[in-house]
Formats: C-alpha cells, sequence, structure tokens
C-alpha cells in the first residue's frame, strides 16, 4: 500500500460555474482557474500522484498551458489514472473533504462520487466525499474560497 495527500484551493469569484466533484452546483460565485478550477477533482488528483510518486498535477497539467485552459477536471483525473496504472499502482480508496461556509453540498455529494469514481473507473464505494464549514473562520468561511483535502490509497497492479 501506499499513500499520498492532496490539497487545493481557489477562490470564489462572480461570472464562473461552481463546479465540485465534476457537479455543477448552483451558487452565485465560481471558482477562478485555469481549467475548471474543480478544488475536489484538484486535491484528489494530487493525492493520486503523490501516492504514485509522480510529482503533482502543476507537473503534468501547467496552468502556462493553453490545451488546459477552462478544461474538465474529470478528463484531467483520467489522465491521472493512466499515469498511476502506468506506475504500477490502482487506487484501493480515496477519502476526501470540501471545506467551504456556502453552499450546502449534502444534496451533492453522491453525484460528486460517482464521477470522480467514473473518472478513476473504481467502485462508487472506493471513494468518499464529505463536506464541513470552518463556522466562519478564515477564507473558506468568509466565502472567499473554497478547499479540499483528500487522501489516496494506492496498491500494486502486479505489473
Amino acid at each position: 500500500m501506499r499513500f499520498g495527500i492532496g490539497y487545493d484551493v481557489h477562490r470564489l469569484v462572480t461570472g464562473r460555474e461552481l463546479i465540485l466533484g465534476g457537479v455543477s452546483v448552483p451558487f452565485e460565485k465560481g471558482l477562478e482557474g485555469h481549467s475548471d478550477a474543480d478544488v475536489l477533482a484538484h486535491a484528489i488528483m494530487d493525492a493520486l500522484l503523490g501516492a504514485a510518486g509522480q510529482g503533482d498535477i502543476g507537473r503534468h497539467f501547467p496552468d502556462t498551458d493553453a490545451k488546459y485552459k477552462g478544461i474538465s477536471s474529470l478528463m484531467l483525473l483520467e489522465r491521472v489514472m493512466e499515469i498511476v496504472s502506468e506506475s504500477g499502482f490502482q487506487v484501493n480508496n480515496i477519502d476526501s473533504i470540501i471545506v467551504a461556509q456556502r453552499p450546502k453540498l449534502a444534496p451533492y455529494i453522491s453525484n460528486m462520487a460517482e464521477n470522480l469514481a467514473g473518472a478513476m473507473r473504481v467502485p462508487v464505494s472506493a471513494v468518499n466525499v464529505k463536506a464541513t464549514t470552518t463556522e466562519g473562520l478564515g477564507f473558506t468561511g468568509s466565502g472567499e474560497g473554497i478547499a479540499a483535502h483528500a487522501v489516496a490509497g494506492l496498491r500494486s497492479n502486479g505489473v
């Protein structure tokens, strides 16, 4: 078994769609970023790459590369899974948490887990997604941004 951790944060801005775990969440703001700025998918990708010893998403998908402008993070997650597999590993499990004061995310959590599991080609039971607030504290509590943390467990795929 190998483990990796991931963390991502993006600023909330007007004029952008809020995408979390591949789900379009109705909200008056979205996350600013080069891709679709899906902090949950980004944290999971960094956790996966870390567990596989393959750096981070900035190394594989730099924000200076125009081909990643506006791209779906689920598409990037599919590529990360190719890297993980080529490195000799497969996903055992993912545990993740979104940190946001607003919007309330409970109605969207199961769809997020399904989207992420689909992109990783693993059973949805292997993907855990949670959400929490910070009781109004910090940049997430004030509504300036949204953060996500993830832990990935990988096992050898026998390659």
